[in-house]
């Protein structure tokens, strides 16, 4: 298993300098391939607008027309998040205006799925929207194995996770690679245990991936955390680790979630994980954390998301807006 992954490295894990945007352009000229870009967004109004900002400035322009569609999906923001969004150029699609027969639930993978419905490129490119120092390298990227390689379905983004000194390095500034805590804790062993083939994603939670619609309609997607995990299982069983692929963009800075929230993160991953597995399960599990009070540790009982989105292709509603 170990020299497959190695070979696959080898043929399959490149660098954004390895494809110039003239040699995108040209590509996707030849193919007619269109690309839309999605930022899923819940309280991010004070990096969005930047994100949104730097697509449009360097991929959206006549000169460099590698972006056909910009969509942020609200997912329910108490911010001016909409608002940022759109005075930078995106369009704005709010959660519950999409497939509104089917009442939304909380969680990432949920606006992801949805966007699906309101987006029309032949390839997808997702884009967390709480990223600072955005780099259009970001898109450009993960998008170009899928306009130069036909063979190639789903590539994920790699890059240097720093963990700054606000979270938990103090007087030392950025701590390089430490960032990706539930990576290296909960999915890294899991892959490798379980989804061997998957070994060498170098990031294979980070939210910059890109993948051509005709593979993501085929797949199902929890609502919650667990969303990148089972995109990624589910595209290796779907068509084979050749198919997928992963990019060096360089570093990622982003906001970092405290260590509670983490656990929460990890529940579900392992959840979805298990899943995988061995289906179905009986029980919705749940996992108890805990809180220092004025009374002592309190415990605090959350719901690990379980849920699944089917895939789009058996959604009515997307049949007919693929065919309008």
């Amino acid at each position: 298993m170990l020299e497959e992954v190695e070979r696959w490295l080898a043929r399959r894990s490149w660098s954004v300098t390895d494809r110039p945007l003239d040699r995108l352009l040209a590509a996707k000229r030849e193919t007619g391939s269109t690309v839309s870009v999605v930022l899923p967004a819940l309280n991010e109004e004070r990096t969005v607008g930047a994100i949104v900002a730097e697509i449009r400035r360097a991929l959206m322009t006549e000169a460099v027309p590698l972006v056909d569609e910009l969509v942020v999906l609200d997912s329910g923001s108490t911010d001016r998040t909409s608002e940022v969004a759109a005075a930078a150029g995106a369009r704005v699609v709010h959660r519950d205006s999409v497939l509104p027969r089917l009442p939304a639930l909380p969680g990432k993978g949920e606006v992801l799925w949805r966007s699906l419905l309101v987006t029309s490129g032949d390839i997808v490119c997702f884009i967390d929207a709480d990223l600072r120092d955005f780099s259009a390298d970001f898109v450009s990227g993960i998008v170009g194995p899928l306009l130069t390689e036909p063979e190639v379905d789903f590539v994920k983004a790699m890059y240097d996770r720093p963990l700054g000194a606000e979270f938990g390095a103090p007087g030392s500034g950025r701590t390089a690679g430490q960032g990706g805590r539930v990576t290296e804790l909960v999915a890294r062993p899991l892959l490798n245990l379980h989804w061997p083939q998957l070994a060498g994603f170098v990031q294979p939670l980070g939210g910059e991936y890109a993948a051509r619609r005709s593979l993501l309609e085929r797949l199902p997607f929890p609502v919650g955390y667990g969303v990148e995990l089972g995109l990624l299982v589910d595209a290796l069983h779907t068509v084979g680790l050749d198919a997928l692929a992963q990019v060096d963009v360089g570093v990622r800075k982003h906001r970092h979630q405290d260590g509670q929230a983490l656990g929460r993160m990890a529940a579900a991953i392992y959840r979805t994980a298990q899943l995988r597995l061995a289906r179905p399960s009986l029980v919705r599990p749940v996992l108890t954390q805990f809180e220092r009070t004025a009374e002592g540790f309190v415990p605090r009982t959350y719901a690990v998301d379980t849920e699944e989105r089917p895939p789009m292709a058996e959604i009515p509603e997307y049949a007919r807006h693929r065919a309008a």
